[in-house]
């Protein structure tokens, strides 16, 4: 089984397009591929729509990529929604050039490649790993989704068929399973709406009292969903960390305004969770923590390209700035995913026992 850590087509629709200005950013010092790059422009596809939580951080993301790639061309992020993201995939492996200047930045879906989605027709080891980000997911509730309101987090347990927004049915989105199995470990009746485009338009309809309960990124949180928090309409439930098996954790400083959900689920139950569902939640949580966004480009992309690409998505995610600027705006620093680090998460998903991932899907299916 996969290690557990104490801490953390082809056809495109509503394609929305984002330049980063040629101009006005230094140069870098990396010699390798300075002159490929140089005068030429990179297309990054994002697999969901426009306004969500990866398309928001890919478009202030990739000003600070492309003062990191030698050459420092020109980034045009397109969205390309469809398939719960996994039309992004399928086009890179099928149908982009492997030449750099075609990539993907897309959620991590680790259960997709496990269970052989009919969706997905292609595996995350037929890319170059170009780097990643790992992000604190977080679960928040409309105050009016239990009798008398949500005043605080463990309010959430009078809660009776709670409405889970989700991206796609079944495993494809993991920000609605792990709603889904939060609950679920909870001990919360709810059912889960799938079909939305993603977290901007779950957010849409959670404004409109469509959905009461969602999972998104700490950042998307604290900025796309303040205001609604603010106004006393949302309230934050839990955020999401592994569970070690001697039952440690670590809590996140940076988030103040909601507990652990070990915390929140001792507080509900008087003692830690344990048993098959909660297995596999936190064997879930641990993966999508640990890498929550990847970067790839197509298999073949020559040697040369790929390690400028990788070494642009490093020094961009180290960047004093873009580090500065991820506080400033969410209140909490990205962490970095390193070529092998990120290798090591994709080699794990073949050791991950069947016994877990028929549990999670027995545990999905019965939302749905």
């Amino acid at each position: 089984m996969t290690r557990f850590k104490s801490r953390l087509l082809p056809r495109v629709v509503g394609l929305t397009t984002f330049v980063i200005a040629a101009f006005g950013l230094p140069a870098c010092a990396a010699a390798q591929s300075s002159d490929f790059y140089a005068g030429k422009t990179i297309k990054v596809i994002v697999g969901l729509e426009a306004g969500g939580t990866v398309d928001t951080f890919l478009r202030g993301f990739s000003v600070f990529l492309r003062r990191h790639i030698p050459g420092n061309p020109t980034i045009i992020v397109q969205n390309m929604p469809g398939a719960g993201s996994y039309a992004a995939l399928n086009f890179l492996a099928e149908r982009a050039i492997p030449d750099g200047l075609t990539i993907v930045y897309n959620p991590f879906h680790p259960l997709g490649q496990a269970y052989g989605e009919s969706g997905l027709r292609t595996r995350y080891e037929n890319f170059e790993f170009l780097g990643g980000m790992g992000d604190t997911r977080i679960n928040y509730v409309r105050t009016d989704a239990v009798p008398g309101g949500v005043k605080k987090p463990s309010d959430i347990i009078k809660a009776d068929n709670l409405i889970v927004g989700a991206n796609s049915v079944g495993i494809t989105d993991f920000s609605g399973v792990l709603a889904s199995l939060s609950l679920k470990v909870l001990g919360v009746k709810h059912r889960v709406i799938a079909g939305f485009r993603g977290g901007a338009d779950i957010f849409l309809a959670m404004q409109r009292g469509e959905v009461q309960f969602h999972n998104t990124s700490i950042g998307t949180f604290r900025s796309r969903s303040g205001s609604f928090i603010k106004s006393g309409e949302g309230v934050g439930i839990s955020y999401l960390v592994p569970v070690g098996t001697n039952g440690e954790f670590q809590k996140n400083k940076f988030i103040t305004e909601m507990p652990a959900y070990p915390d929140l689920y001792k507080e509900v139950h008087g003692k830690l969770p344990s048993g098959p569902v909660w297995d596999a939640f936190n064997w879930f949580t641990n993966q999508t923590g640990e890498m929550t966004y990847v970067g790839i480009a197509p298999r073949g992309t020559p040697g040369a390209v790929v390690s400028a690409l990788r070494h642009g998505f490093e020094q961009a995610a180290n960047d004093s700035d873009f580090i500065k600027e991820s506080i400033a705006r969410n209140g909490i620093p990205y962490n970095y995913v390193s070529v092998e680090q990120g290798q090591a998460v994709i080699r794990a998903l073949a050791e991950v026992s069947p016994q877990l991932l028929s549990t999670l899907r027995e545990s999905l299916a019965a939302q749905h």
